[in-house]
């Protein structure tokens, strides 16, 4: 069923790329949902309201698969007309389709694996991974038109998603059976659960857990007790905040600060996303002056073995880096910083953290958006802890939130 919507721009680049273009341009990456899809690649900004991807459409003839279905028919067709050369640049009338609707929301919860502001410091709770991956193997399944057999999409991935997050099918299984069924978060429950069990079955997909999803949704519903999410998914190994000794004892305080906080020179998963989770502090240790340097931890384990380091840049000089190494809840470490002899109050020291061989080095600050997206999340928790009277219609866009949401928003505020 298609729904009215705004026009989409499409156009033929001079190297042979379709793009179809719609809502807001170009925006940072951490405030863009991404899915490689078949022969293109599709893009939602998450700071604006739900509606059509923007497309770059490398390959024509597999994006017609799901060009219809997600544009309507005369975006499809003008994307052809552009790829045969009869049109170079063409503003069409689009439909909403069920099919954008659910990428969409697709799109938002693997942006939302990546990018969500977990922070213990601003009282932003983590979402549950494995909840979250099992929904997003359903919403894969059920976007299966979007995707062929070549190989190239690694959104494509609900058997993956399934084999990695198995572990969440019991207690999503409880979940559901304590809901009322007349609830939105029931609806939900069910769905999710039923999708994962046809994406199991389809490909051939086994194991204890997958054999109780699919008695549970074949047998019916008993009354049992209702049960607290955030119960049912407890997260270990929470913070202990000030945990360690301060670095250095001693020493005359010549300058402190908060460092710079860019969520894109790490993977998700090692620090806290505050953007006072790094602070510094320069001393004077007789003649010699040293930079210490700590970073908050996020609660999840990080890939053993790798390490974060501070950039640390004096006077816009250029940058030394401190090795920085894990203990507890703080990455730590300390190095003998160059400063002025004179003056050196007034020196300006900029730091950052990053994770060596991810890092894509620093881009332009984006503080503003780090803002506006921690406003968001807490605007989707704050309606996920409502009464549970949400419409919960066959596709609810990104609007509606997603279970982990919900798990999270039933933590304690203490968390």
């Amino acid at each position: 069923m298609a729904r009215p919507s705004a026009d989409v721009h499409v156009v033929r680049d001079d190297d042979g790329t379709i793009r179809v273009t719609a809502g807001p341009g170009a925006c940072s990456d951490f405030t863009r949902a991404v899915l490689d899809v078949a022969g293109a690649v599709l893009a939602w900004p998450v700071l604006a309201a739900p509606g059509l991807p923007t497309a770059e459409i490398h390959d024509v003839e597999r994006a017609q698969q799901w060009l219809w279905a997600v544009y309507g028919e005369r975006t499809a067709a003008a994307v052809q007309a552009c790829a045969a050369g009869e049109l170079a640049d063409v503003r069409v009338p689009s439909d909403l389709t069920d099919l954008a609707a659910v990428a969409a929301r697709l799109g938002f919860g693997h942006w939302a694996a990546r990018w969500w502001p977990a922070s213990h410091l601003d009282g932003i709770p983590a979402l549950e991974p494995d909840v979250l991956g099992l929904e997003l193997a359903a919403l894969t399944h059920e976007c299966q038109q979007l995707f062929d057999d070549e190989g190239d999409q690694p959104d494509d991935c609900a058997a993956e998603l399934i084999e990695d997050h198995r572990a969440a099918l019991d207690p999503l299984i409880r979940w559901w059976q304590a809901t009322p069924p007349s609830t939105a978060t029931a609806r939900r429950l069910e769905r999710v659960l039923r999708s994962v069990d046809d994406a199991a079955d389809g490909a051939g997909l086994d194991g204890q857990e997958l054999r109780g999803l699919r008695s549970a949704m074949t047998r019916p519903r008993a009354d049992t007790t209702p049960v607290d999410p955030a119960a049912l998914f407890a997260r270990h190994g929470d913070y202990a905040l000030a945990a360690g000794d301060p670095l250095v004892a001693g020493g005359r305080l010549i300058a402190r600060g908060a460092g710079t906080n860019d969520w894109r020179r790490y993977p998700p998963g090692f620090v806290d996303a505050s953007e006072t989770a790094v602070s510094w502090t320069a001393r004077a240790l007789g003649a010699r002056r040293r930079i210490e340097v700590e970073v908050v931890a996020h609660t999840s384990a990080p890939v053993a073995g790798a390490l974060l380091v501070a950039e640390v840049g004096v006077d816009a000089g250029r940058p030394s880096r401190v090795p920085l190494a894990r203990r507890d809840d703080v990455w730590s470490g300390r190095a003998d910083l160059d400063l002025p002899a004179a003056g050196e109050a007034r020196s300006r020291i900029e730091i950052g953290v990053l994770l060596p061989g991810f890092d894509p080095g620093p881009g332009p600050d984006g503080g503003a958006d780090r803002d506006a997206i921690r406003a968001l999340v807490r605007r989707r928790l704050a309606t996920a802890a409502q009464p549970d009277t949400t419409n919960s219609g066959p596709h609810e866009g990104t609007s509606g939130p997603f279970l982990a949401e919900t798990a999270a928003a039933t933590i304690d505020e203490d968390y």
